[in-house]
C-alpha cells in the first residue's frame, strides 16, 4: 500500500517534475555513501509495469557548486551514452525546461537517475571483481578519450594538486595550531624527504608532459555496479567528482583504496602493504580498455600514481590532524593520524615496489596492445 505522508508527497511531486510517468507506489531509503540522501522510488506505469528510479537530495554543505556538478555530469553521460547505447550507463532526466536538476525553493537540490538492477562490493579478494573494476573505470576514460575535459567546471579546484596540498600542510606545520607537530616529527620527516617525488605528477601536467582528460576522481570499487548473477562489471556510478584530471590519478587512487591489505584506519602498521595480486587483476582490467588510448608517458606514470594517491591522501589526513580535525569525520581521537600513519606506510611499500609495480603495467600494455593489433 502506497503511503501518504509529507516524505511521499514530497518525493511523488519531484518525480512528476522529472517528468516520471505512472503512480508512485512506494520508496526506499538508500543508505550509499555519507553525502547525499538518496531513496530508490517505485513506480507502476499506465501499461501496468513497473520501474523504479534513483531520487537524490545533494548535499549543498558539501557541493556548493551543484549547478556545475550537474552540468558536468550532463555532458558526461550524454556523451557516454551516444558513444555505447548499448552499454548500461547512468541516465539523469530532465525537467521540463531540460534542466537536470530541481531546486525546490526551499534549499533543496534534487536530481533523479535511473535504477540499475546489481551490486556493489566494498572491497573484494576475487581477482574477477578486482579485474571487472579496473574495466570499468577503464572503459569510463576509454569512452571519454576524446571528449574536451576543457568543456567540464574544475568544481574542487586543486583537487589532486599534491605540491599545493603539501605546501598548504607544510604552512600549517609552521602554525601548528593545536600544539600537535611535536607529536608527528617523523611523518613530517618522511613527508618532506618525499615531497618532490609526491608532486612530480602536478609537475608533469604543469610542463604539458601528461594530458588533461575527463575522470572520476573516486574511483572506489564501490562506486563500480556489478550484475547480481555474473558480477560481470555494468557501468561506474558517483560522477559529482567527474572534471578535468590525469588519468593515473584515476588509476592510483583505485590502487590505493582497493589493493592495500588493510583498512584505511588500520593502526597495526605490519598489516599494511600493497597486495601484488590484486594490484595486478585491476590492472589488467584497466590498461584492458585503456592500452590503446593512454600515452607512452601516462603507462610509465601509473606506478606512481598510485604512491602518489597514497601520499597525498596521507598528506590530508595529518594535515587535518595538526588543524584540529576540522575537515574528515572522526570516530575517536588520533583518527586521523591512525589514517595518515597507515596510507604513509601503504605508499612506503608502494614506492619499494615500484619496479614489480611498473613491470606489471608494461607487461599487461605490451599484451593488450598485441591482442588489439590481431584483432
Amino acid at each position: 500500500m502506497k503511503n501518504t505522508g509529507t516524505a511521499d508527497q514530497t518525493l511523488e511531486k519531484v518525480c512528476e517534475l522529472f517528468r516520471i510517468e505512472g503512480e508512485m507506489t512506494g520508496y526506499q531509503v538508500i543508505c550509499m555513501g555519507n553525502i547525499n540522501q538518496t531513496y530508490r522510488v517505485d513506480f507502476r506505469r499506465a501499461d501496468g509495469t513497473e520501474k523504479s528510479y534513483i531520487l537524490q537530495k545533494i548535499n549543498t554543505y558539501v557541493f556548493q557548486n551543484p549547478r556545475q556538478i550537474m552540468h558536468n555530469i550532463d555532458l558526461v553521460t550524454e556523451f557516454i551514452h551516444d558513444a555505447d547505447p548499448t552499454k548500461k550507463c547512468l541516465h539523469f532526466h530532465h525537467t521540463e525546461n531540460r534542466k537536470n536538476f530541481y531546486f525546490d525553493g526551499e534549499g533543496n537540490f534534487w536530481r533523479l537517475c535511473n535504477y540499475i538492477e546489481s551490486k556493489a562490493f566494498d572491497t573484494s579478494d576475487d581477482p574477477k571483481i578486482m579485474r571487472g573494476a579496473g574495466e570499468a573505470f577503464g572503459r569510463f576514460q576509454t569512452m571519454l578519450s576524446t571528449f574536451d575535459a576543457s568543456s567540464l567546471y574544475e568544481t574542487i579546484p586543486d583537487f589532486h594538486n599534491t605540491k599545493k596540498r603539501i605546501e598548504t600542510f607544510f604552512t600549517h606545520v609552521e602554525e601548528d595550531p593545536f600544539d600537535r607537530v611535536h607529536e608527528v616529527y617523523y611523518e613530517i620527516g618522511y613527508i618532506a624527504a618525499m615531497r618532490h617525488v609526491a608532486s612530480q605528477l602536478t609537475d608533469m601536467l604543469e610542463e604539458g608532459l601528461l594530458p588533461l582528460r575527463v575522470t572520476h576522481n573516486d574511483t572506489k570499487i564501490n562506486n563500480v555496479l556489478f550484475d547480481k548473477n555474473t558480477h560481470e562489471a555494468l557501468c561506474v556510478i558517483d560522477l559529482d567528482t567527474v572534471m578535468p584530471g590525469l588519468s593515473v590519478h584515476d588509476f592510483g587512487d583505485a590502487v590505493r583504496a582497493a589493493c592495500s591489505t588493510a583498512a584505511e584506519d588500520e593502526r597495526d602498521l605490519h598489516k599494511v602493504s600493497l597486495d601484488l595480486d590484486k594490484y595486478r587483476a585491476f590492472t589488467e582490467g584497466f590498461i584492458s580498455q585503456t592500452a590503446t588510448a593512454l600515452t607512452k608517458e601516462e603507462l610509465d606514470t601509473m606506478a606512481l600514481g598510485a604512491f602518489t594517491l597514497a601520499m597525498e591522501l596521507s598528506v590530508r589526513f595529518l594535515d587535518d590532524y595538526i588543524s584540529g580535525d576540522k575537515y574528515f569525520k572522526t570516530r575517536y581521537p588520533g583518527h586521523n593520524l591512525d589514517r595518515a600513519r597507515c596510507q604513509m606506510k601503504l605508499a612506503q611499500d608502494m614506492f619499494s615496489k615500484q619496479n614489480q609495480m611498473k613491470k606489471i603495467v608494461h607487461q599487461t600494455a605490451a599484451a593488450a596492445k598485441k591482442k588489439a593489433e590481431c584483432k
